[in-house]
């Protein structure tokens, strides 16, 4: 037990939505694919989700990347998150994953992280971004705190808190009540992926 309750358990992405709406939880899991036609049905219903309660937190469970389909939904903001169903196994870390989307923050899963860095790209806006600074935004879109990037990369707290600082000025990205800076610079990050910045 992880200290979660199952207020509903759904067949279809329509049931999903109308009982969102009546019981308003604080995260919802869904399968990308799911009945009638197992396509996409469960993207587009967390899709809407994001549309018509984005005080929802969304994670989704896909079989495969679909990094075009994981890039639409971390585009929606904070709260949301893309897993591979393979990481379901490691129930600490999906409970970890389930407790941060739904507390407004973001797990993406590492091998949808690297998919999506992998894709060409036209131009790097990141250009001017360190090496460390990618390192630290890559550990950002999984997902990760600063005391956990600081812990991975064996560096100080505050280091990796001028880390984000400098990415956020770097991207023009200034402190507003409602903006998600951090959201914003993984996104970012994960549309154009890294360059071998300098250090």
């Amino acid at each position: 037990d992880h200290g979660f309750e199952v207020v509903a358990q759904l067949e279809d992405a329509e049931g999903l939505v109308e009982a969102v709406d009546a019981l308003r939880p604080d995260v919802v899991v869904v399968d990308i694919r799911m009945p009638p036609t197992h396509t996409l049905e469960g993207l587009l219903a967390a899709l809407e989700l994001r549309r018509c309660a984005p005080e929802v937190g969304v994670l989704v469970l896909s079989q495969h990347v679909e990094s075009r389909y994981a890039m639409d939904l971390l585009r929606s903001g904070g709260g949301v998150g893309y897993l591979l169903k393979d990481r379901v196994g490691d129930v600490a870390g999906f409970a970890d994953a389930v407790r941060r989307v739904g507390s407004g923050g973001s797990a993406v899963d590492p091998e949808v992280v690297e998919r999506i860095l992998a894709r060409p790209r036209s131009s790097d806006p990141l250009a001017g971004v360190t090496r460390r600074e990618r390192e630290v935004l890559g550990l950002m879109a999984e997902g990760r705190s600063n005391q956990a990037i600081a812990s991975r990369l064996f560096l100080n707290a505050k280091t990796v808190e001028s880390h984000v600082h400098s990415v956020f000025t770097k991207l023009g990205l200034l402190p507003a009540p409602d903006d998600h800076r951090r959201v914003l610079a993984v996104l970012a990050f994960l549309q154009d992926g890294p360059s071998d910045g300098s250090s």
